[in-house]
């Protein structure tokens, strides 16, 4: 009987813990996700302002079309200002929709640049370069979940 009154106890107390952990998650998890997708956007941006991005390279061989000169401080710059508007959760409905066609462009790796992104033309083989691309999806999604939690336009956040 004793043992089955220790079980319900710490059963109580791991609820009474698992109810404040999830009550702090509640309260932290969105704008942490917020502001930490905009410090790796404004962390990237800076890279390629500063011409010392390892993805320099190739943003420039996938936007052929463009001066690399150009486009790649410019795309720097684009992902500066986006991650600032996150950061200080400003116009989330105009970052995030700039957020979403720059991680969306980004998949023309694959378009463009297939034996630069897959190993051997095999597309579930990926090289470095393709694995990259790849974990956009992962930047992509959290930045959705930050969009589904916008408030409804015209009402109090």
């Amino acid at each position: 009987m004793a043992h089955r009154t220790e079980r319900a106890r710490l059963e109580q107390k791991a609820r009474r813990v698992d109810a404040r952990v999830l009550s702090t998650l509640d309260r932290i998890a969105l704008p942490a996700l917020r502001i930490s997708l905009g410090v790796v956007f404004i962390w990237f941006g800076a890279l390629k302002l500063l011409d010392v991005s390892p993805v320099s390279g190739l943003v420039a061989r996938t936007v052929y079309w463009f001066d690399p000169d150009i486009v790649v401080p410019a795309l720097g710059a684009f992902e500066i200002t986006v991650g600032s508007m996150l950061v200080l959760n400003r116009l989330l409905r105009v970052a995030l929709a700039l957020f979403a066609g720059q991680m969306v462009g980004t998949f023309l790796v694959f378009a463009v640049l297939p034996d630069i992104a897959f190993s051997d033309g095999n597309p579930l083989r990926l090289t470095v370069e393709g694995e990259f691309v790849v974990k956009n999806l992962v930047l992509l999604t959290a930045g959705m979940v930050v969009g589904s939690r916008l408030p409804t336009i015209g009402t109090a956040p």
